[in-house]
């Protein structure tokens, strides 16, 4: 299904964190600091963009679960690199150790599970989850 991905395969996204990113802390006196959802969709997007290449055609992956510590704050632009490293191939699904680095510290690990899905049946149980056209959402 996944010609040539192996144990081992790696990749890494950089982003510099914009303040939609953040989160304030319970003492506004205090700055604003890198949320944990956006640190997990950073080593998502890396997994996501390591599967990418070794898809056939008509597939995608999706994330099916995810573990994550949120290790230490990370300021408003500050460049984070997040990184995926593949260490389980089990059919359609594949299981990552994640990171996330800023420019000091370690400040995100955890594991992530994609799985390997067709695009014409993710259309066809996704649609009748859509909302109508013209129709508002329910």
């Amino acid at each position: 299904m996944l010609e040539g991905l192996r144990v081992g395969e790696t990749i890494e996204i950089e982003r510099d964190i914009p303040p939609e990113w953040t989160i304030a802390t319970i003492d506004p006196a205090l700055p604003a600091v890198l949320g944990t959802p956006a640190m997990i969709v950073l080593m998502e997007l890396a997994a996501a963009q390591g599967m990418g290449r070794f898809l056939p055609e008509g597939f995608i992956s999706v994330g099916v679960e995810v573990n994550v510590r949120h290790l230490a704050a990370t300021p408003v632009g500050e460049r984070v690199r997040a990184r995926a490293t593949v260490v389980e191939v089990a059919g359609r699904l594949v299981k990552f150790e994640i990171e996330a680095h800023d420019s000091q510290l370690l400040i995100g690990t955890g594991t992530h599970v994609r799985s390997v899905v067709e695009v014409a049946r993710f259309l066809r149980r996704l649609e009748n989850r859509l909302p109508a056209a013209g129709k508002e959402p329910v």
